[in-house]
């Protein structure tokens, strides 16, 4: 079995979250970070060898007085994103290991993920090269200007995709290079496309919403009510570490009907 890093990103500026004291992937649910909660669905996973965590510059301070010691005790390693999204996740990609050619991208502020999700996508991503989590479009969608509808877009074979994201590591690096300018990329699958990969594309359910307002963490709030949590109940709080991390392997995963 191939080893794996996972990237997970949390750089972003949060400015439709409007919390004037944390930013997203800081925020508690269920007393544990947002990016927390993301970390302890790979940690948990004998294949991933190797997590990193991208976050700004300017957040390192509070970041290393919340999450400093448990990143530390967890080996996670921490580095600085970029401009945009995609300058992040090429600098985590920079951090890779040598040795691991595929990697898995994730958003910090998406923390209801499902084993099953996480699975499925590893193996299709190990037999393909390229591989993503979404849903398929069930709204009506309108294209609109100044508040006034243009069109309806016909939903006919649109998805939504989600994270994790995972692609053969020399591949996505390559089509990093090839892009003109690969800061207009929305995610890496479209990144891939434009250097004329084949990316298949796993269902997964509306539930691995991605926190972007504050109407969005209410919704995480109650899903996540449903999944397993860790209990750190130890005074020592290295020990409380690695029994909560020992404990969360021990994690039952809901039945595949709910997460569908």
């Amino acid at each position: 079995m191939s080893d794996v890093a996972v990237i997970i990103v949390a750089a972003g500026k949060s400015t439709r979250f409007k919390n004037e004291n944390y930013k997203k992937p800081f925020v508690a649910v269920h007393g544990r970070a947002l990016w927390l909660h993301c970390a302890d669905r790979f940690l948990i996973r004998d294949d991933v060898k190797q997590l990193i965590l991208v976050i700004a510059e300017q957040d390192q301070q509070i970041f290393d007085e919340r999450f400093g010691a448990e990143a530390a005790v967890l080996g996670i390693d921490v580095i600085y994103g970029g401009n945009n999204r995609a300058q992040s996740v090429l600098n985590g990609l920079g951090a890779v290991q040598d040795n691991i050619n595929l990697v898995a991208v994730h958003d910090a502020a998406r923390p209801c993920l499902s084993d099953i999700w996480i699975n499925e996508l590893f193996q299709v991503a190990r037999q393909t090269g390229a591989a993503i989590l979404g849903t398929p479009v069930v709204s009506t969608v309108k294209r609109v200007t100044a508040h006034q509808i243009d069109e309806t877009i016909p939903r006919d074979g649109l998805w939504e995709s989600q994270t994790p994201q995972m692609f053969d590591k020399t591949k996505l690096l390559a089509a990093y290079q090839a892009a003109d300018d690969y800061s207009l990329a929305t995610d890496e699958a479209q990144l891939m496309e434009w250097a004329g990969h084949s990316i298949s594309i796993i269902a997964a359910s509306p539930l691995n919403r991605k926190v972007t307002t504050q109407d969005d963490l209410e919704f995480v709030e109650l899903a996540m009510r449903a999944l397993p949590q860790r209990s750190l109940e130890s005074s020592n709080p290295e020990q409380a570490v690695r029994d909560g991390h020992s404990d969360s392997r021990n994690l039952q995963t809901l039945d595949e009907d709910f997460w569908k």
